[in-house]
């Protein structure tokens, strides 16, 4: 069974318990753009405890029951579908989450909705959209608009400012201009969402193939000034389009983030803020900085840090000794290093010819990339080196003589170790 099975099946067994039940939200609006779902949800009359009845308590999760959403559990194959009750949402007096729900029709379920393209149903027994907000129509000429009240929708829910250009630059859509200019009056209000789930946004905008246009419309929708107030010394009202020069500090930056191909989100980061780095030195450690901001994960800090302080390096690589650059090869992250330097030499250097000549040497046997070392630690320890410094130094220079083919047998990176220990 696949996840659009177990989504069908959902469906006609709550049917056949007597209630309605529709497909929701996104698995429509991209069924109707020709993409395959990732996942599916499924809108329904059964209240939580019914829903469980249908289903059995073995086979679902209560986690989201306060707010009308019971877990179905499938087969291994399907996963697993929300089916959430037709719901009308009360005050947001949080300004992420309604205070209370209660449980109305499919219209009105509709109706309380982010955004028209994901306000739809879908019928997928009779094979037909149930549309109460125009979605369809938005879908068809490639606008975001807030269901309503604009001003009301972004109100209620301050994350929907950030969901709203995710959107518009997933699909390459416009913003509807009262949409827009409802999120360019409450943009400073942002903050009150977690860091988390701004992260959690930022990721998906920045990691997407759009992620140029995304950072544009951030800055446009008055975001990027909450979300990284650092890039506005990049002058973000500088125009751009992927034919522009690449002769300002943005338009570098955006020829940068569009030339990558599918980065991590520590590569797509990188290469967001290398030019805040250098065109503005009073920014001290501008990586910590939104690690901190955005509660980042160790590991994302990690790989931005090494990208900036290593894309030099690989842009001259060719220039470097090889034991030097061979360390840079085998060290961990380094598809995401190449990725991020295609991308910035493409548009810094005009050429792609020191990471082709990295990716040559990646292409060498393994016994000429990283052959195993000729000694170890335990090899000093019998020569009479004692721990400490020199421990470090030696095994170095024994690397980079073995590196660059001086010595090739234990022998010789013993009796190299002898001569260094007599001559320190």
């Amino acid at each position: 069974m696949s996840p659009r099975d177990l989504a069908i099946d959902v469906v006609r067994r709550l049917r056949a318990a007597g209630f309605e039940a529709l497909w929701a939200g996104g698995c429509v609006r991209d069924q109707i753009l020709g993409i395959s779902p990732k996942d599916y949800d499924v809108a329904t009359s059964a209240l939580p405890e019914q829903v469980r009845d249908v289903f059995g308590k073995r086979k679902t999760l209560a986690i989201g029951q306060s707010f009308g959403v019971i877990t179905v559990l499938g087969p291994k194959s399907a996963g697993q579908i929300d089916v959430a009750t037709f719901r009308r949402d009360a005050t947001y007096s949080d300004g992420r989450h309604p205070d209370s729900v209660s449980f109305t029709t499919a219209e009105q379920d509709a109706l309380r909705r982010d955004f028209t393209i994901n306000g739809l149903f879908y019928d997928p027994v009779e094979s037909r959209v149930i549309d109460y907000v125009g979605g369809q129509e938005d879908l068809r000429q490639g606008i975001v608009r807030a269901i309503g009240d604009p001003r009301q929708r972004i109100a209620e829910d301050k994350l929907r400012m950030l969901r709203a250009v995710r959107f518009a630059s997933r699909f390459d859509f416009a913003l509807d201009e009262r949409t827009l200019a409802a999120i360019q009056e409450q943009a400073h209000e942002l903050v009150i969402v977690s860091a988390e789930r701004i992260a959690a946004e930022m990721r998906q905008i920045l990691t997407h193939k759009n992620r140029a246009r995304g950072l544009q419309m951030l800055h446009s929708a008055r975001l990027l000034e909450i979300v990284m107030p650092e890039a506005l010394i990049l002058s973000p009202d500088d125009p751009w389009s992927p034919e522009s020069a690449a002769d300002t500090p943005w338009r570098r930056t955006l020829h940068i983030l569009h030339g990558l191909e599918e980065p991590t989100f520590a590569v797509a980061l990188a290469a967001l803020i290398r030019e805040i780095d250098i065109t503005d030195p009073t920014v001290i450690d501008l990586p910590h900085r939104v690690y901190d901001r955005w509660k980042l994960k160790n590991d994302e800090l990690d790989g931005v840090v090494k990208l900036l302080a290593e894309e030099p390096l690989i842009r001259r690589a060719s220039r470097l000794p090889w034991p030097r650059l061979q360390r840079i090869l085998v060290a961990p992250r380094c598809d995401e290093l190449l990725t991020y330097c295609q991308a910035a030499a493409a548009v810094l250097d005009e050429s792609t010819a020191e990471i082709d000549f990295c990716r040559q040497k990646l292409a060498l046997p393994t016994t000429e990339l990283n052959p195993p070392p000729l000694i170890t630690g335990d090899d000093l320890k019998q020569l009479g080196i004692p721990p400490g410094p020199a421990y470090r130094e030696v095994l170095e220079a024994i690397r980079d003589a073995q590196l660059e083919k001086r010595i090739t047998t234990r022998d010789e990176a013993l009796a190299l170790a002898t001569q260094r220990r007599t001559t320190q």
